[in-house]
């Protein structure tokens, strides 16, 4: 992968739109870590697209230099928020960082933004990480981001295929952006509309391997799950509309948007395969005892873990890691349960919610906490 590139004299002028909903708790302490980037100050913006806010927390928020937009919804979703703060951003600006309430940035991330749009890309996805590790299901949860950045980001780079989004992290062109997202108005998992149509339009999004965006776990199996819902939801709703259109796109020679399409969506989460193919070995001694399937069955099981293995960050094996992994058969249980609500979870807006106001992650040593 090409290594990112910090120009010396930034020129690209950012709007950070940070959609938050409930967030009193967090939101300050996200808006000052923006704030204190390493980005000259009259070339971005923070944005603050606040629904549902106490008024004790918008009246400090306005006492900071940042930008207040309120939005009010019947059905609040991340998509509208956005749309909403399109039609009321009137300073000119190139680049449009989509954050979550939750995430925080390390100082130079602005910057080495800037410098992949001086060379040309136009769909930039920063790398997650977690902003906290004080539980088991958080060190579980990133693990599993870890992975999903290792496949599904990193490894579509490298093999010069584009890079899938995460929701948050995310730049894009401002005018580009403003444009598709008006055609979007999705309860949940818009980044994966969003980011077909971005590769529709000829792009590639780049995944920035240094690019820190922290991002709070979750602590508990409530969250785990209902955050699980979610995603699986949104993965299957997804695979069935563009399931045809995709099969379009790869005819008329748009590889990436099959890739986005079928084959991320095809991929059932990990939880289940941690299940399913233990099971489809098992099952092979039985349905077909001959030597080459089950041997072809207990190769695909090592090569799944292989991948799982190589996914994880030498940086979070350790002890705690161990003790997490006495919560994985709980969790994989957790995600099965998720399968019995998934047309509820299409129709509804799912809030998780945040409370972690600083990063706390000791494995990444580097990170300058302010």
């Amino acid at each position: 992968m090409k290594p990112s590139v910090v120009a010396e004299t930034p020129k690209n002028n950012i709007a950070v739109m940070v959609a938050a909903y409930k967030e009193d708790g967090i939101i300050l302490s996200t808006a000052a870590n923006l704030l204190a980037l390493d980005y000259p100050a009259e070339l971005y913006t923070v944005y603050i697209l606040a629904d549902s806010f106490q008024p004790e927390t918008l009246q400090q928020l306005r006492q900071m230099p940042v930008e207040v937009i309120e939005v009010v919804f019947d059905k609040s979703t991340k998509a509208r928020s956005l749309n909403a703060a399109f039609t009321r951003i009137e300073r000119e600006h190139t680049i449009a960082l989509i954050c979550d309430a939750d995430n925080m940035l390390e100082k130079d991330f602005l910057r080495k933004i800037d410098g992949e749009f001086a060379r040309g890309e136009r769909a930039v996805q920063g790398k997650r990480v977690a902003k906290n590790l004080d539980s088991s299901f958080a060190i579980l949860d990133a693990c599993s981001e870890a992975i999903g950045n290792h496949i599904f980001r990193k490894g579509s780079n490298a093999l010069g295929l584009s890079s899938s989004v995460i929701g948050s992290g995310m730049a894009f062109d401002f005018a580009e952006m403003r444009q598709i997202m008006s055609g979007i108005d999705a309860t949940g998992g818009f980044d994966k509309i969003l980011q077909l149509k971005v590769v529709e339009r000829g792009h590639s999004i780049r995944y920035l391997d240094d690019g820190l965006v922290f991002d709070e776990k979750i602590g508990n199996s409530k969250a785990f799950g209902d955050q699980r819902k979610r995603w699986v939801s949104s993965q299957h709703q997804y695979l069935n509309r563009y399931f045809l259109p995709s099969i379009r796109q790869l005819l008329r020679g748009n590889v990436n948007y099959f890739n986005l399409g079928i084959l991320h969506n095809l991929v059932p989460p990990r939880s289940f395969l941690f299940v399913l193919l233990p099971l489809l070995v098992a099952l092979s001694f039985f349905v077909h005892p001959a030597v080459a399937w089950v041997t072809a069955s207990g190769v695909l099981l090592v090569l799944f873990l292989l991948s799982m293995v190589m996914g994880v960050p030498s940086t979070l094996v350790n002890k705690d890691l161990w003790r997490a992994l006495l919560n994985l058969p709980r969790a994989v249980f957790i995600m099965f349960g998720t399968l019995l609500h998934l047309k509820k979870a299409n129709k509804t807006f799912i809030h998780t919610v945040h409370t972690k106001t600083e990063v706390s992650n000791p494995v990444l040593k580097n990170y300058d906490k302010q």
